[in-house]
């Protein structure tokens, strides 16, 4: 199962962690997995590369773990929020018909 795990602070994402393994296919067929960590990654380049952020980034040595948490201004940056919104929103989509490999807390 994938964690994926929002923090924030009032109405700002300031960051998420993501964990797991979705294990709804054979190791490297695993659709589930491919669409979050695609989402997920394409997500946290976005931040640094369009938002000019800066954040800080944990990942497990051997996958299934990624934390991205957004530090200093970059936490009130609009175009950080949308992208992290997006995120969000594009997680939510992959859980609506993956809810058994997916859960997502806010």
């Amino acid at each position: 199962m994938i964690t994926a795990n929002f923090f924030s602070s009032g109405e700002r994402i300031l960051g998420y962690e993501i964990s797991g393994h979705a294990e709804s296919g054979p190791y490297g067929q695993d659709l589930v997995c491919a669409a979050v960590s695609g989402v997920t990654f394409g997500a946290t380049n976005a931040l640094m590369e369009v938002a000019d952020c800066d954040p800080e980034i944990e990942q497990g040595g051997e996958g299934g773990y990624l934390k991205v948490t957004l530090t200093g201004e970059d936490r009130t940056k609009e175009q950080a929020q949308t992208l992290l919104e997006g995120l969000l929103i594009s997680l939510r989509t992959i859980e609506q018909d993956n809810s058994q490999y997916i859960t997502i807390k806010t």
